[in-house]
């Protein structure tokens, strides 16, 4: 995989503080058994761990830190014309939402949210005809904040159903809204099969 490099926010771009990527990080995000990920550095050192919540009609995927700390459920909302998660938080209490958009070619998805730091965000998801890589864009500054990279009929994918993504960050974001955008995608591949109309 080519290495990226992102130029760095102006303003940080972040829920999850302590989550911020200092320079341009590029984590493996790497899917287990039961629809479960793992989510490393290329060093292969942790940084968050996705748990599927198995009897879930939602989907819902709970997210923790490397310390195990809880931090957000990403949720499949129901009865929405375009394909629609939910990042929530504590008390079921809504962080951001991700939404489809309709695409001829390849996937859309807008994501929306308001920072730690009370500014509203933004941020347009858009992939190739194969949904092979897509980048992450923030509508204010029309900065690339993230790029996705999949490893396209590897062996895993083609036996397991099990999908590799490279996530490549720009300094001041925040991983783990990122990261929950590429699962989010990784879901709304698993529902459509193939090349599909969001993230």
């Amino acid at each position: 995989m080519a290495a990226y490099q992102l130029a760095p926010m102006p303003q940080p771009i972040a829920i999850f503080e302590h989550l911020i990527a200092r320079q341009t990080q590029t984590l493996v995000i790497k899917e287990k058994l039961f629809d479960n990920f793992d989510v490393k550095d290329l060093n292969g050192a942790p940084w968050l761990h996705v748990e599927a919540k198995l009897a879930s009609m939602h989907g819902r995927k709970k997210i923790y830190d490397v310390t195990g700390a809880y931090l957000f459920d990403i949720v499949k909302e129901l009865f929405h014309w375009h394909t629609t998660f939910s990042l929530k938080g504590q008390n079921e209490q809504q962080l951001m939402q991700v939404k489809s958009s309709f695409a001829l070619l390849g996937s859309k998805a807008t994501a929306t949210f308001t920072t730690s730091r009370g500014q509203p965000v933004s941020l347009f998801m858009k992939g190739n005809w194969l949904d092979t890589s897509a980048d992450i864009v923030d509508l204010a500054t029309g900065l690339v904040v993230a790029r996705i990279d999949r490893q396209l009929f590897n062996a895993r994918e083609v036996f397991l159903g099990h999908q590799t993504y490279h996530l490549t960050v720009a300094p001041g974001v925040d991983v783990a809204l990122l990261v929950a955008m590429c699962i989010c995608l990784d879901e709304k591949q698993n529902e459509g099969g193939g090349a599909c109309q969001v993230m």
